[in-house]
């Protein structure tokens, strides 16, 4: 899409917002000037097919979003960015009592994983993607003989997996889950079919969510 074609498909948008959507959830819109209460911290992929409101028909002010390339969580140790001043405000300002880190399907940074030359020449990307590293080491490690498929499948939840690892590094979560004040969930949203599989708390196996209860 060229330059000029992506701005006028974003005016029309905020034009429609301003003319149809806003006026008919204006008191929901006037509620929220005052603040927000967020049910959960949804850390998730910055891919545009990933919609977090619409998977979870959530609306404003509902979900705490941190989104960035593959749904990556440095350790607290490593690293003290934009992640961990989401997390903690979400922890500490908000008390938020549930995260989830939402994986998906066709993630790019997870099949550039499987192939590191898809990012030659995007060195913060390549540096972004070391956070990831440990997810696959252990797909490689269980999974090296499946197919390509279910290597990226099995890399996908491996990284979820090993993000909330990472979360639990940081002194806000810790603090929360040593209180039973927070529950924290791993999902994998697939973008084809609309599932959602999640991770079992003890076993760390996926299951589809509303199926397994």
């Amino acid at each position: 899409m060229q330059t000029q074609d992506a701005l006028d498909r974003i005016a029309r948008g905020v034009r429609k917002f301003q003319t149809e959507i806003y006026p008919a959830q204006r008191e929901m819109f006037e509620r929220l000037r005052h603040g927000q209460e967020p049910v959960a911290l949804f850390v998730t992929c910055a891919d545009s097919r990933v919609n977090p409101n619409l998977v979870t028909q959530t609306d404003p002010g509902e979900i705490f979003i941190e989104r960035n390339p593959g749904n990556v969580i440095p350790p607290y140790v490593e690293f003290v960015g934009g992640v961990t001043a989401g997390i903690e405000y979400a922890m500490l300002a908000l008390k938020v009592p549930v995260i989830v880190v939402c994986g998906h399907s066709d993630c790019g940074v997870m099949k550039a994983l499987l192939h590191p030359e898809q990012v030659e020449g995007m060195p913060g990307v390549q540096k972004w993607m070391s956070h990831a590293f440990e997810a696959r080491r252990r797909m490689q490690q269980k999974f090296g003989d499946a197919t390509e498929e279910e290597q990226l499948r099995h890399m996908t939840e491996c990284n979820v997996l090993g993000q909330i690892e990472n979360l639990k590094t940081h002194p806000s979560v810790g603090a929360r889950l040593q209180k039973g004040e927070i529950e924290i969930r791993g999902w994998v949203y697939d973008i084809g079919d609309g599932s959602i599989r999640e991770a079992d708390p003890v076993s760390g196996k996926f299951e589809l969510l509303g199926r397994k209860r």
